[in-house]
């Protein structure tokens, strides 16, 4: 379940390549005083996503742009539906907009289906795993962002774990590992800047298209919950936002 957010700019602006942690921070500022209110504060998976504010282009005056929020908790994204609608102004960092209007999307995984992550899936592969994928970092690093020139089957397989983990977490049953990915294509390697704890730090992260044919039940279930959760990890950093591509006749 989703939230397509419409707003119109202000004032003119330059798009605000940094713009994570500050509409996170409007996203948790939106859940005070409702029973999400230590979301921020609880620990491990947050269990939403939202997508960049989009089309990601500097701003002028009037200038209408969107975002997405998602979630497979229905009574989040409900809370957020609510909140909003007491909201007149969305301030991420420099850009302003008015709040024009709040979409509720429930995209539905099908048998077979094309998936499209709109912002970097981010996989980070622990020290534990180094030997096991022939993985040599320059220094002692507790860990290392998947990047285009490891192997390829790290990333598949870290981005697994990591999904039927948040799926286990979420609904509380146990399932086996099983393999999920059928067909990808890698797009492109990016480099993001976040602001963590007042510092900029340096995050890597891909682009990808995934490609699925013939899904049976438990496994369309565990898409279906990637497609709102989000892909990898930093989800609720606004990373590994996932989009349904509908193919038009």
């Amino acid at each position: 379940m989703r939230l397509l957010v419409e707003v119109k700019a202000l004032c003119d602006a330059v798009y605000d390549l940094k713009y994570h942690h500050k509409l996170q921070g409007f996203l948790y500022r939106l859940l005070k005083d409702t029973a999400y209110s230590n979301l921020h504060d609880r620990r491990g998976y947050k269990f939403f996503s939202f997508s960049n504010i989009f089309p990601p282009e500097d701003l002028r005056e009037g200038d209408v742009r969107r975002f997405l929020i998602a979630s497979p908790d229905p009574a989040l994204i409900e809370t957020f539906r609510e909140q909003l609608a007491r909201v007149n102004r969305v301030n991420v960092g420099d850009m302003s907009f008015s709040l024009q209007r709040v979409s509720v999307l429930r995209p539905r995984i099908g048998r077979s289906c094309t998936l499209v992550a709109a912002t970097p899936i981010i996989v980070r592969i622990p020290k534990a795993n180094y030997r096991k994928y022939g993985i040599e970092p320059p220094k002692d690093y507790p860990y290392v962002y998947w990047r285009k020139r490891y192997p390829f089957e790290a990333f598949i397989k870290q981005l697994e774990d990591n999904l039927i983990k948040k799926f286990k977490a979420f609904h509380g049953e146990t399932i086996e590992p099983t393999p999920i990915f059928e067909e990808f294509v890698f797009r492109k390697q990016v480099c993001n800047h976040i602001i963590v704890k007042g510092r900029e730090v340096k995050v890597f992260g891909s682009l990808w298209t995934f490609i699925f044919k013939n899904l049976y039940k438990d496994k369309r279930r565990i898409i279906q919950f990637g497609l709102e959760t989000g892909f990898g990890e930093l989800n609720s950093l606004g990373f590994g936002f996932i989009n349904p591509i509908t193919e038009r006749k």
